[in-house]
């Protein structure tokens, strides 16, 4: 999805908080070509130049991916403007969307075929070595074999931690989001790492809430119909002790009526031929006898 020749825009680009983000990309290796801020255009930030619109910044810069750092209340605005401006990759960090944004912006992504949006209220997408486009905290990272996908952010830092520990680095680090309708499916981020080479095995972290898991499950059992053969895919579910109707941490993590819960969202994944886990503690020793 991302490597270092992506080119990066920043919505909210002259924000502190974004400025500091940004700084510190660049200092990764990150490809930033500038930004946008609609009060403040035709200026820079960090020698980089600042844009009214998006859809000036395209026209200038050619930017691959946009980083929306602006708040909730504004994020889906942003948003929009990116796909008008058929931004290709669009991340989403920001919590509390409203959710009635949200109807408006899956509307308008499903009208179009150039825009997919990672998030909103995910930690971004890194590639180690290559690009950050979020906040996932890339000194704790290195170039590697294992792919992580995972809905919740605090997890893919426990992930992060338990490969590196096994003495593997990541490929692809992908947060989906916490949110109860995220831009990019677990499906769909699954099936970018089953068919991507530098990938050896996939760490899938689920959680209670919605369908994503059982989709992903399906894929994975299409895939290996289809293949003969697949990736190890090591997966963990959150949440077993979850009581209904009750959000776990953020809005996506709840288990309401009629939907599958975390063992049998485990089940449906193990049946897939994926390798289940019942907790992150064992992670890092799954990861050892794969690559043993």
């Amino acid at each position: 999805m991302v490597n270092e020749t992506t080119r990066v825009i920043y919505q909210g680009f002259t924000g502190k908080t974004a400025t500091n983000n940004a700084r510190d990309a660049i200092a990764y290796g990150t490809n930033i070509v500038g930004g946008v801020s609609p009060k403040k255009g035709g200026t820079t930030n960090l020698d980089l130049p600042v844009f009214a619109t998006v859809r000036e910044a395209a026209q200038s810069v050619h930017p691959d991916a946009s980083l929306v750092h602006v708040p909730a209340s504004f994020a889906a605005g942003a948003i929009e403007e990116a796909i008008e401006a058929e931004i290709p990759l669009i991340v989403a960090i920001a919590e509390h969307i409203p959710v009635h944004d949200m109807l408006r912006v899956h509307e308008i992504l499903r009208t179009q075929s150039k825009s997919r949006l990672v998030g909103p209220n995910t930690p971004g997408i890194l590639a180690p070595g290559k690009c950050r486009i979020g906040i996932i905290p890339a000194d704790q990272c290195a170039p590697g074999k294992v792919g992580i996908i995972s809905r919740s952010g605090t997890m893919i830092y426990e992930a992060i931690g338990a490969t590196m520990r096994a003495g593997q680095g990541q490929s692809l680090v992908l947060g989906l989001g916490g949110d109860s309708m995220p831009g990019t499916t677990m499906k769909e981020a699954l099936e970018v790492l089953l068919h991507d080479s530098a990938t050896e095995a996939i760490i899938l972290i689920g959680e209670i809430g919605g369908s994503a898991e059982v989709e992903a499950a399906e894929l994975l059992k299409s895939f290996r119909a289809e293949n003969g053969m697949f990736k190890p895919v090591i997966s963990i579910i959150s949440g077993r002790t979850a009581p209904p109707g009750r959000a776990m941490g953020h809005a996506g993590a709840l288990l309401a009526a009629g939907e599958l819960g975390a063992d049998a969202k485990a089940r449906v994944l193990q049946d897939s031929g994926a390798r289940v886990l019942d907790h992150l503690g064992l992670l890092e020793n799954e990861l050892r006898a794969i690559f043993s």
